[in-house]
């Protein structure tokens, strides 16, 4: 581009260690190569891929020393999982990963230290310039799970709006896609043996706007789901790009989408898709046949998703139905448990041990820990920190999302023109000085979180332009927080960010302005600015 590069202290998240050289930079051009081993071939294609779109050159495969721009993995480097070392100098740029995923995270950053328009898919000048800056970096995260939760049972979003949110999470170097993908308004994944669960469980027939009471609906019907074809294309993308997908089953609570399409799962009457947000009573009941059910659940579940981690929910259960249950009070007795906390306990142990023998791992909303916690479980603690102190300190491992700096479905200020006025106020700043990892844990203790994510509940965000503006800018905000060391000052960060939303304007996510919301910001699903 004629615009200068952009300087190097405007990255996000801010890498490790960064030094300015005394080049003039690597000026990109027709003739320029990209050169990787065979480790590295993942990065080298994306990297061509993106930057050969926004500059329209052809940027060809260069055979060792005759490329300008070389990938490559080298586990003794030094730089520990995930680490990368970057430097451009007179002779070109060079991109060192421990592992694959290095290599990516600093091609990643290569591509920010281009001007905004490397963001774009067409070239704007045909014969523009492009310069990378002389830089040193050494780089490589604080956690292993920087992930983001994204509800599509609330609402549902189209596959191709999942893999460019996969592109959003990988431009920022998260790495977990938390898929919220079964809940008492709609089944989003196609389970073969039980065809009903999408037939039936994926459709509403209106939702509820806002969170008043008494509620108001919109009368519009609500659906849709992901093929067992479709999940494999998410997860293949998001292997590509160094994001595991951990898909959430939910039990016993939040299965009313279940019940509807299989009425002999419940406790109650036949009901329908729940069309109200909130929690609701309705729960699986507690039998042997449910039980099965579930587990030729999981088997299917288990062949899309490699994931470690397979999550089953576990909060918000109501235990009305099971105090009046027959058959619960009978599996209590048998099964010689105090209460229906318990009973929930026992319910994902059951769990538990299923994945354990197949290699996976169990995780659950912090309500897992009530009865008694699985021997294998990691604890995701939202309601506060209290869940992942108690979890680490008892040796289990944390993901640490607690409602106040995580919940990026709550408004961004006290605005009555926020468009979604739910929760308390969350701001980038607040999201921004969060810190993952409990102060009263040891430093034992700490070493059992691995992470931290942020939840995007989707009960009022009805469009993919509607997550645009509740997620961002405040998911740049977070990265920073989980990747990089060191103490955090919002005035440093600022500025960098206000770089990095011309990033975000190049590829059109409607984020939030910085400013605060406009006039026609006010309403629900109307998230758009002037261009």
């Amino acid at each position: 581009m004629g615009a200068p590069s952009v300087p190097a202290d405007s990255l996000v998240p801010r890498p490790a260690e960064i030094s300015t050289g005394a080049y003039d930079g690597l000026v990109l051009t027709p003739s320029t190569r990209i050169d990787a081993d065979h480790a590295a071939r993942g990065a080298e294609l994306w990297l061509r891929t993106e930057l050969g779109a926004a500059t329209g050159l052809p940027l060809p495969r260069g055979d060792g020393q005759s490329a300008q721009i070389r990938l490559s993995v080298d586990r003794g480097a030094g730089l520990g999982s995930e680490g990368y070392r970057l430097i451009v100098d007179g002779e070109g740029a060079l991109v060192v990963g421990h592992d694959p995923a290095g290599v990516f995270y600093g091609a990643q950053t290569l591509r920010q230290l281009l001007p905004p328009a490397a963001y774009r898919r067409a070239p704007l000048e045909p014969d523009g310039r492009w310069t990378l800056p002389s830089v040193r970096i050494t780089d490589r995260p604080r956690f292993g799970w920087r992930g983001c939760m994204l509800d599509v049972g609330r609402h549902f979003m189209p596959k191709h709006d999942v893999l460019r949110f996969v592109d959003l999470l990988a431009l920022h170097k998260l790495n977990v896609l938390h898929l919220h993908l079964t809940e008492d308004q709609g089944w989003r994944l196609e389970i073969k043996r039980y065809p009903r669960l999408t037939e039936v469980g994926a459709w509403r027939t209106e939702s509820q706007v806002g969170a008043g009471s008494p509620a108001a609906f919109d009368g519009r019907p609500h659906g849709g789901f992901y093929t067992q074809d479709d999940i494999r294309e998410i997860v293949a993308y998001a292997a590509a790009r160094h994001i595991t997908v951990v898909p959430e089953i939910d039990v016993p609570g939040h299965s009313q989408a279940a019940i509807a399409a299989y009425p002999e799962l419940g406790e109650g009457e036949p009901v329908g898709v729940a069309r109200h947000w909130g929690i609701i009573d309705n729960v699986l009941n507690v039998t042997d046949t449910t039980l099965e059910f579930y587990r030729n659940v999981f088997d299917e579940v288990l062949d899309l998703f490699p994931s470690t981690y397979i999550c089953v929910g576990g909060d918000e259960c109501p235990k009305e139905q099971w105090r009046r249950s027959p058959t619960a009070q009978r599996r209590i007795r048998e099964e010689g448990l105090a209460d229906e906390e318990e009973l929930q306990s026992w319910f994902v142990r059951h769990f538990d041990g299923y994945l354990a023998e197949r290699g996976r791992r169990l995780l659950g909303w912090d309500e897992i820990l009530e009865g008694g916690l699985a021997p294998g479980a990691t604890v995701m603690s939202w309601r506060g920190t209290e869940g992942g102190v108690a979890a680490a300190r008892a040796g289990h491992d944390v993901v640490m999302c607690p409602t106040d700096t995580s919940y990026l479905d709550y408004r961004q200020s006290g605005d009555d023109g926020e468009p979604v006025p739910v929760g308390t106020v969350l701001t980038t700043e607040d999201v921004y000085a969060a810190e993952p990892v409990p102060a009263e844990l040891s430093e034992q203790e700490a070493r059992r979180v691995l992470g931290a994510q942020v939840n995007v509940w989707t009960e009022h965000m009805d469009t993919p332009r509607a997550v645009d503006y509740m997620v961002f800018p405040r998911l740049a905000a977070f990265a920073e927080a989980v990747w990089s060391p060191g103490r955090r000052e919002y005035g440093g960060f600022l500025p960098r960010l206000e770089e990095h939303l011309r990033r975000l304007d190049a590829l059109g996510v409607e984020y939030r302005p910085l400013s605060g919301p406009l006039p026609w910001q006010s309403r629900p699903g109307v998230p758009g600015r002037p261009r």
